[in-house]
C-alpha cells in the first residue's frame, strides 16, 4: 500500500502532508478496533503509540482523589488520541476508555520519534499539529474543571 492509498491520507490530522512524509508514517500504522468499555491506556502508563480516530467515541479521564475517575473530554471521529509520547518520560497524562465501539489507526510512537529525528520537516509538521491537540486538551480540561468546581463558588478577595 502506498501513502496515497493508505487510510491515514483521509484523516484530517495529517491533511496537507506530502507523500514523502506520509509514506514512512504509513509504514508504522495499523487498523485497530476498541470494544465498548475497553480501557485503552491508564494515566501514568507507558505512552508508546497514538491513534487517529476514524469512528467511535473515546473518553479521556483522570483519577481525582475522593472522586475516582472523572471524564475530562470525549473524543469523536476524525480526532487524535495520545500526545504524551512526544516528551519524556513518555507516560500518559490522562487515561482513555472507549465509550462505544471505536475504529482507529494506531501508530507506533517510538518509530515516529525516530522518523522525526531523521526528517526535521516531518518533525516540525507533526509537532505543530500535536501542539494544537495539546492546547485543545488543556482548554477542554479548563472548561471541565470550571464546570466541576466553579458552580456556586465565590472567589474571596
Amino acid at each position: 500500500m502506498t501513502a496515497e492509498t493508505h487510510p491515514i491520507v483521509a484523516h484530517p490530522f495529517l491533511s496537507g502532508l506530502p507523500p514523502i512524509q506520509l509514506e514512512p508514517l504509513a509504514e508504522h500504522a495499523n487498523w485497530t478496533v476498541f470494544s465498548r468499555g475497553q480501557r485503552i491506556f491508564a494515566e501514568g502508563g507507558p505512552a508508546d503509540r497514538f491513534w487517529l480516530i476514524e469512528d467511535g467515541e473515546i473518553a479521556l479521564d483522570i483519577q481525582v482523589p475522593g472522586r475516582g475517575l472523572v471524564t475530562l473530554e470525549t473524543l469523536g471521529p476524525w480526532t487524535v488520541l495520545g500526545w504524551s509520547w512526544l516528551e519524556p518520560p513518555y507516560r500518559w497524562h490522562f487515561g482513555a476508555v472507549s465509550r462505544r465501539m471505536t475504529s482507529a489507526i494506531e501508530i507506533d510512537a517510538r518509530a515516529v520519534r525516530e522518523l522525526m529525528e531523521r526528517q526535521p520537516g516531518l518533525g516540525y509538521a507533526l509537532t505543530r499539529r500535536f501542539l494544537d491537540v495539546v492546547v485543545d486538551r488543556l482548554q477542554a480540561t479548563r472548561i471541565r474543571l470550571l464546570d466541576l468546581y466553579g458552580q456556586g463558588e465565590q472567589v474571596s478577595r
